[in-house]
Parts: C-alpha cells; sequence; structure tokens
C-alpha cells in the first residue's frame, strides 16, 4: 500500500478495506520465505540476502499498516463485526509476517546450510505452507462481497467451502513437516547437537507460516457465524 492511501480513505471505500491491504502486504513477505530457502539450498548468498531484505522492508510495512488501523478504527463500527473480531483477524495476519521475518532472521544470524537430504523435502513443505498463506489471503479478499451480501446466501456458501480448502491444505503442510522432522531424526547423528535444535525449531516456524494462515480462516468463520 502506498504512502498516498490513507486509512480513511480505505475505510470510506469499505470497512475491511485496511485489513485487505494488511494481509496483501503480510502475504508479499511471507512469498518471499520460499525464494529465500531456495536461494539457501543453493548456497546463493546474494540471492538469500536479497530475500531477507525484502522480508523485513514487507513486514515493517506490515506493521505500519496494522499501527494505522488500531489507531484510527472506530470504538464502534456500522457492520455486523465486533471491533474485537476485526482486531483478532489483523493480529493472526500480522503473525504470518513476523513468523516469516523470524524464519529470516535465524537463518542469516546463524548462517545456516541446509543438509542434502533436507533440500526438496524443506522447498515443498516451504511451498505448501506459502500455498496456505495464498488461500488465507484469497478469503480475506471475499469480505467485501460479504459484507455486501450481509453475511448470508451464496457468499456464505462459497467462503465456507474455500475455508474448508484451507484447513485441508494445512493438513497437508503438518504432514510435510512431519515427515521432514522424522528425515531430520533419522540424521541427527551425523549432525551438530545445536545444528538439529536449529533445523527443527526452522521446520516448526515454517510449519507456523500455515497454522496461523489457518487460524485466520477459523476466525473468519467463527465471525461468519456470528
Amino acid at each position: 500500500m502506498s504512502n498516498g492511501i490513507t486509512l480513511s480513505r480505505l475505510f470510506g471505500k469499505s470497512p475491511f478495506a485496511a485489513l485487505q491491504a494488511h494481509m496483501i502486504v503480510v502475504l508479499e513477505c511471507a512469498r518471499e520465505v520460499k525464494p529465500l530457502i531456495e536461494a539457501l539450498a543453493r548456497g546463493d548468498e546474494a540471492r538469500v540476502i536479497k530475500a531477507k531484505d525484502h522480508i523485513f522492508e514487507r513486514e515493517a510495512e506490515a506493521d505500519r499498516i496494522k499501527n494505522e488501523l488500531r489507531l484510527h478504527l472506530p470504538k464502534s463500527l456500522f457492520m455486523p463485526v465486533d471491533r474485537r473480531d476485526l482486531l483478532e483477524v489483523l493480529h493472526l495476519q500480522d503473525t504470518i509476517a513476523n513468523t516469516a521475518q523470524d524464519i529470516a532472521e535465524l537463518l542469516i544470524e546463524r548462517k545456516m546450510s541446509i543438509p542434502e537430504f533436507m533440500h526438496e523435502p524443506l522447498i515443498a513443505l516451504t511451498g505448501r505452507c506459502i500455498d496456505t498463506c495464498e488461500h488465507s489471503a484469497s478469503v480475506i479478499a471475499e469480505l467485501d462481497e460479504l459484507l455486501a451480501m450481509g453475511f448470508r446466501g451464496r457468499e456464505v456458501d462459497k467462503v465456507d467451502t474455500m475455508l474448508t480448502e484451507l484447513n485441508d491444505i494445512e493438513d497437508e503442510t503438518d504432514e510435510l513437516g512431519v515427515a521432514l522432522a522424522r528425515a531430520l531424526f533419522e540424521h541427527e547423528d551425523e549432525m551438530k547437537p545445536v545444528s538439529v535444535m536449529m533445523w527443527y525449531r526452522l521446520i516448526e516456524w515454517i510449519g507456523d507460516l500455515a497454522d496461523y494462515a489457518e487460524k485466520v480462516g477459523d476466525r473468519l468463520r467463527l465471525l461468519i457465524a456470528k
């Protein structure tokens, strides 16, 4: 979102527009995790740094939108959504960007090198976790239509189907994460204990991208049910 687009203008367009603008930036942040991992697997240090810088830049922009939204959000909104619900969705979205930044920071600070046996499964896990974030963002993009339909009718059915698909994709990321953790366990004796611990943490954090994306969807499901 450019600096020229103020939140007051966004709220004038739609009560959900600022939330959607935030999710767009969050998704841009999460997307960069995959090229970060791919560059690390190739040993391309310049691309690793570039991906890290972009993640940090997008996370800072997400924080800016989040803080402005919190500052300008009215105490009461004339719409069928509680202010606290909106802020909870905002928080969950923001956690996706924070997690992407944590991943980049860990990889850069420790100068980690991906073991050969982890290359393909780690890239596959990362890609599917980003798919989960993409799908969550698609659901957020439907909020305007939900509002226009008064949170009733075919649009609710459409979003409910999307949320079910979101849960299914997240389940796939859980399976990929478990398989990768199992492979890491089988190679523990070949690695330094600290490195093993760091890789388990990284696998968990990459999985968290999908977990928080799913939680955004779960929170929207509760919001619609109200």
